[in-house]
């Protein structure tokens, strides 16, 4: 489940990235559960965000596919192409519709760096906002921020996703 506008810093969160980044195997296959965690500054609240879903992987080959789980808030999808350590690609993401961002489409693009475990990517994410100082849509600016994707579990059984669907954070 979606928690958006977590606070940086969340120790629940900080935990869990931990405890998947110490296998001390390197993966072969990426398919799974991992935990997506990305920032954004607003503007308009003056504040930086940190939005957390629970996303399903899917490999085939040296392609990504990306989804959040059932139950997000906000749906988002990536495709992403591995070339050796570096993982290039495009995300997409409707924000909930009863949220601050009413529904809005925001979409970019990602480049992260695969960890040599193979249990977490960091990189950064690109993508088009309003620019505040216009106040409306048709002038845009680009933002960035961080992303990761940490690994959390193999197994992409429907008992699986809906244990991470159903997860929450508090």
């Amino acid at each position: 489940m979606t928690a958006p506008n977590k606070q940086s810093g969340d120790t629940q969160v900080d935990t869990l990235a931990a405890d998947a980044s110490v296998g001390s195997s390197p993966r072969s296959s990426f398919s799974g559960i991992w935990l997506s965690r990305y920032e954004y500054f607003s503007t308009e609240r003056d504040a930086t965000f940190t939005v957390l879903y629970f996303v399903q992987v899917q490999q085939d080959g040296k392609q990504l596919k990306v989804r959040s789980l059932p139950g997000s808030e906000s749906p988002l999808t990536m495709a992403l192409t591995l070339k050796g350590d570096v993982v290039t690609g495009t995300w997409e993401e409707s924000t909930a519709t009863d949220g601050y961002y009413g529904g809005a489409q925001y979409h970019g693009a990602i480049q992260m760096v695969m960890k040599p475990s193979g249990w977490r990517m960091s990189g950064r994410w690109l993508g088009l906002g309003p620019d505040p100082a216009q106040g409306d849509n048709a002038h845009m600016e680009v933002n960035t921020g961080p992303w990761e994707l940490v690994f959390v579990e193999p197994s992409t059984s429907q008992e699986t996703i809906d244990l991470y669907s159903n997860r929450t954070w508090i």
